[in-house]
């Protein structure tokens, strides 16, 4: 891969006693430099987390960015990614890429929603792409994708990991999304 071929990293922080959840998106190079930034919010316990996903890639303007990594499938407390409307709206590969090792969100979603929010979650979850393992330096992670083949979507993900687990969009937008959620929690 190119060094200077752009994606952008999108993960999220938050206090569960908040009403929203912070996001920060992180343009990160194939070299691992930091070459843009966002934030945007989405609802806690929500659904509104697709849209909060596609509103900071419109807003970031940024049409060299080539692919798109999600740190979540399921931030918020439950407020579940569509991968498919995300992926046709910014007209990209997304690859949502998550670190430990899982029986699935059914029994969670099952435990925390009842009635129509819980059938709506349900829908959405079982409408996700398959997950896949993929070690990366003696780490596993598991990835999810849409507008890519699997073994493009490995290569990908590991060109982006400069080092450890965690591929640099999705590391940075992490350490970004914790200090703006740190600095709203301080205008409270």
């Amino acid at each position: 891969m190119k060094p200077g071929t752009r994606a952008l990293g999108i993960a999220e922080s938050f206090d569960r006693n908040a009403s929203e959840s912070t996001l920060a998106g992180a343009v990160v190079r194939a070299d691992g430099i930091l070459d843009g930034a966002i934030f945007g919010r989405c609802a806690i316990g929500g659904l509104d987390g697709t849209e909060a996903v596609i509103d900071c890639w419109e807003r970031l303007e940024r049409p060299d960015v080539r692919h798109l990594f999600l740190g979540a499938i399921a931030p918020a407390w439950y407020n579940l990614l569509d991968l498919e409307a995300i992926a046709s709206a910014v007209d990209r590969p997304v690859i949502a890429v998550t670190f430990e090792e899982s029986d699935g969100l059914e029994d969670g979603i099952r435990d925390a929603f009842s009635g129509s929010e819980r059938a709506r979650r349900l829908e959405r979850y079982r409408a996700l792409p398959p997950r896949h393992p993929l070690d990366l330096d003696g780490e596993t992670v598991y990835f999810r994708a849409v507008g890519l083949e699997r073994e493009r979507a490995e290569r990908l993900v590991a060109s982006f990991t400069s080092q450890g687990g965690r591929p640099e969009p999705i590391r940075v937008a992490r350490v970004l999304a914790r200090a703006g959620d740190g600095f709203v929690r301080s205008l409270e």
